[in-house]
């Protein structure tokens, strides 16, 4: 059994998204699984991206905004929706609301985020992106 302490967890910052880590290969022996609790600010987008050897699942919480896919393809979401991404899936977040958006995030295999935060995003950063696996 593992127990992360709320002191134990990392929150990085981007261009109006930050995220929690909750459970990353910095702070939990697990090899199988990351958790992250994501806050979307009101105007600001976490560009397309990609996880080539990781699946994806969002659980959303609070609020809603628009999901950015392939070929510029966009999907509407809101709390309590989940949305699955496979391995290597295009995905990327706006909120053009007035309000956070907030979800929790499920990848696995784990990878830790800290590198991709430690960019500036934009909004017209390429979509090809890509966040690698790191045990």
């Amino acid at each position: 059994m593992e127990i992360v302490r709320k002191d134990s967890t990392t929150s990085l910052s981007n261009s109006g998204v930050q995220s929690e880590q909750l459970l990353f290969p910095e702070n939990s022996s697990s090899r199988r699984v990351t958790l992250t609790r994501v806050t979307v600010l009101p105007g600001a987008t976490n560009p397309p991206h990609r996880h080539p050897a990781s699946e994806q699942i969002w659980v959303a919480l609070e609020g809603s905004g628009i999901l950015l896919l392939d070929d510029e393809r966009q999907e509407p979401i809101t709390a309590g929706d989940v949305v699955r991404f496979a391995d290597g899936d295009l995905h990327g977040f706006h909120n053009p609301g007035d309000v956070p958006f907030v979800y929790l995030s499920v990848t696995a295999p784990p990878v830790n985020f800290r590198e991709a935060n430690s960019r500036a995003w934009t909004k017209t950063e390429p979509a090809r992106v890509a966040m690698q696996n790191r045990p």
